[in-house]
């Protein structure tokens, strides 16, 4: 049995009815962490393994723009204070980022906060 419909020859289907995004790995003992390298930009997420400037990043947010935080430390652990002002794109499951130059740990708080930012996207 079919789940969409048709208006106007235009076919729609229901949400939950795709997977949009890959599905988060486990992170059982990470630390949850804003990772900021030489030229590839900052990311949040569970650092899974770092070896000298490598580091592989699970279920690793871009922080492409934020607003509300006048630091990387601050974010890390307050957040953001204007969610809508930022820039953070969809969940990556694995990032392996090189040229690591920063990796900060995030408090509960600050995790939560960046997991609330809305998705940023074209």
């Amino acid at each position: 049995m079919s789940k969409e419909i048709t208006i106007d020859g235009i076919k729609y289907v229901p949400a939950d009815s795709f997977q949009t995004a890959a599905p988060a790995q486990s992170v059982k003992g990470m630390k949850y962490c804003i990772v900021r390298t030489y030229s590839a930009g900052v990311f949040a997420g569970y650092v899974k393994s770092r070896e000298g400037k490598e580091a592989v990043v699970l279920n690793a947010r871009r922080l492409w723009q934020w607003n509300g935080a006048a630091s990387l430390s601050q974010l890390s652990q307050e957040g953001v204070s204007n969610p809508d002002g930022c820039k953070f794109p969809c969940e990556m499951p694995s990032v392996e980022l090189t040229e690591v130059i920063e990796v900060i740990e995030c408090s509960e708080k600050a995790r939560l906060n960046i997991a609330a930012v809305p998705v940023w996207k074209a």
